[in-house]
């Protein structure tokens, strides 16, 4: 396989699968995929100019390299440009290791091709202004639980640069590379993170409250990709997305902010609402009310008339940059590694 994009000066190996899906309605598939991105310096992701998506995961059948793009109908027809909602007419997948397949099978839901974003009836200016703005905004699903899991513990009560520091050393240290030779790391194995004593994470700067916790998920991560499988989609029984739900709240430590983080990744639950986010409060009562000051309060009731979509709301809202203007210091980084 010749070089590609971002990539050109690689030889990249022939794909070990590659499945192509017609795409009828708008797609963006770097601010749909880009939910999954952990900042710009993330490992195991990575976007081209042209929109396409890298992504190194791991499935229930192996790891897996999986290049996302829209290319034309005709299968000798090249790239095109993914920056805009109308870019092409077909989803691509073409993807290295031994959970190609796995990862091809899912790759519609994984860009939310079963997504209905006309499900949203919008009642606010701002929610209809976004909605205009980002026709091809879909809710897709990964359906890997802790791969969500993880860097949402991470996030807790923290900067997210100081988040994404962790996470790249996190993986450096204890990830491996990803199938294809495309320069992309994979996340450490659940049974690495169980394994993992206190001692190895605090030099990552990952105190023992969240580092233990990571650990205690690690262990569960079989019981907790089940539920979640049966949760995710948009024909997943509201008994299956409770149990899922349940499951994830069950061990201390984790609270609704970060169950809603995994919700929307994992499941593609397009009523997961972040509550107890520092931003998302004002965002929303900004945007629906014109109050400059929200609360998780405030922000639920004036999203209650969206229930079923609250989550589909709010991400319009973010990436729309509803939001008042910042006013204030940022909340300080800090580094517990040298402690």
């Amino acid at each position: 396989m010749a070089a590609h994009g971002g990539f050109a000066r690689m030889t990249i190996a022939a794909p070990d699968g590659e499945r192509r899906i017609p795409v009828t309605l708008p797609l963006d598939l770097r601010r749909t995929l880009g939910i999954h991105l952990r900042g710009r310096g993330d490992p195991t992701m990575r976007f081209e100019v042209s929109g396409t998506c890298w992504r190194a995961t791991r499935t229930p059948e192996g790891a897996v390299t999986l290049l996302v793009e829209l290319v034309g109908a005709s299968p000798d027809a090249g790239g095109a440009p993914n920056g805009g909602p109308h870019a092409g007419t077909c989803l691509r997948g073409r993807a290295w290791g031994p959970g190609s397949a796995w990862a091809l099978d899912r790759l519609g839901a994984f860009a939310g091709l079963d997504d209905d974003p006309a499900a949203l009836v919008p009642r606010h200016p701002a929610v209809v202004a976004a909605i205009r703005a980002l026709p091809g905004l879909r809710i897709g699903r990964s359906g890997n639980v802790l791969e969500a899991l993880v860097p949402a513990i991470l996030e807790q009560k923290i900067t997210g640069e100081e988040a994404r520091r962790v996470y790249r050393g996190l993986i450096a240290r204890h990830g491996e590379a990803a199938p294809g030779g495309i320069g992309l790391r994979l996340p450490p194995a659940p049974a690495t993170l169980a394994a993992l004593p206190y001692h190895a994470y605090h030099p990552l700067g990952l105190e023992r409250r969240r580092a233990e916790l990571i650990r205690a998920v690690a262990r569960e991560a079989r019981r907790l990709e089940r539920l979640g499988a049966a949760a995710a989609g948009p024909a997943a029984s509201t008994e299956d997305r409770e149990a899922a739900y349940g499951a994830l709240l069950a061990f201390p430590g984790i609270g609704p902010w970060t169950a809603a983080e995994v919700g929307v990744r994992a499941f593609g639950d397009a009523d997961a609402v972040s509550v107890g986010d520092f931003h998302l409060p004002s965002v929303v009562a900004w945007a629906l009310a014109g109050e400059r000051r929200g609360t998780d309060e405030r922000m639920l009731e004036l999203l209650e008339p969206y229930r079923g979509q609250r989550g589909r709301v709010v991400r319009l809202l973010e990436l729309a940059g509803s939001g008042p203007s910042r006013r204030g210091p940022r909340l300080a980084s800090r580094d517990i590694a040298g402690i």
